[in-house]
């Protein structure tokens, strides 16, 4: 089941973007981004918006966008998931400008944005999917998501799926698993995807742990995130797999299994763990679970 959808506060939304980039910016390039968002959002034809997207980053800073945590939070509080964590300046430019389109006219904003996808370079294409919860009329662009993940641009493709709601929230239980399961192939981080832990169903279980097969009778190692959707459904016949894992060399491999262990709050699943006391004892004392594991095994071996 998707995750409740959610709407960002699209008149607040544009007057929080000018603030970040007004920080890292240029006056003279602060001057000139106010002036286009003026320009657009007063009625200009839409070849204006087309010429100010593709011409932002000759004026605004390539950095990332310099953020903290009360930053991070007001995001979420003007859209519910938004985490502009990993956007650059110039990326918070764009969407500045495509968002001073006027959308009193929806199927004209959607064909602004849709030509805009149709000539767009990879960056571009990333700072499109990138705002895509910030979209007044996201529902219009499933099709056009759906295309992001099939992406063989690693850069496009975790546009779409890290630090993003709108898959968790728009896609059918095909193409959010197809994500996920790319997300493995391509070394993509889990814990960076939103509403993981959510969206988990038996078929995206299935998914992964056919594939971890794959990779152990090909001789190669699997990701430890791959197990964090599998935890829930460990009683349909995956203990087998997770006491392999258990059984690892590798500390993070057995920390994984642990957890999705944990997650399957079966019998069986603890009798499982209850013969590895030492993982077990650091879940009961909150010192492991999948945000510490996250920051420590995957992060920090990033």
């Amino acid at each position: 089941m998707n995750t409740p959808r959610h709407q960002a506060d699209l008149p607040r939304v544009p007057e929080q973007l000018l603030a970040w980039i007004a920080r890292q910016a240029s006056e003279e390039a602060m001057q000139w981004l106010r002036a286009r968002h003026a320009e657009i959002s007063g009625g200009a034809p839409a070849s204006k918006c087309f010429l100010a997207f593709s011409g932002a980053p000759r004026r605004i800073p390539k950095e990332t966008l310099a953020l903290d945590k009360a930053d991070l939070a007001q995001a979420d509080a003007l859209r519910p998931g938004w985490n502009p964590v990993a956007w650059s300046v110039d990326e918070a430019a764009r969407a500045l400008l495509i968002l001073s389109f006027p959308a009193t006219d929806e199927n004209a904003w959607v064909g602004m944005v849709e030509q805009v996808f149709s000539t767009a370079d990879v960056r571009e294409s990333a700072a499109l999917y990138r705002m895509l919860p910030l979209y007044p009329f996201p529902e219009r662009f499933r099709a056009r998501a759906a295309e992001g993940i099939r992406s063989n641009m690693t850069s496009v493709f975790q546009a779409v799926a890290h630090h993003n709601p709108y898959p968790s929230e728009y896609f059918d239980e095909g193409a959010w698993n197809q994500m996920v399961l790319k997300a493995l192939f391509t070394d993509s981080l889990l814990y960076k995807v939103n509403g993981l832990d959510a969206r988990v169903n038996p078929a995206l279980a299935r998914m992964l742990v056919d594939y971890a097969h794959e990779r152990w009778a090909a001789g190669r190692s699997v990701s430890p995130e791959l197990w964090r959707p599998v935890g829930p459904f460990a009683d349909q016949g995956y203990l087998d797999d997770l006491q392999r894992v258990l059984n690892s060399s590798e500390e993070a491999e057995r920390e994984a299994a642990a957890l999705a262990l944990t997650d399957s709050n079966t019998r069986a699943g603890a009798e499982l763990l209850a013969g590895f006391p030492l993982l077990k004892q650091r879940i009961e004392a909150g010192e492991l679970n999948w945000e510490s594991f996250s920051r420590n095994r995957i992060q920090g071996s990033a």
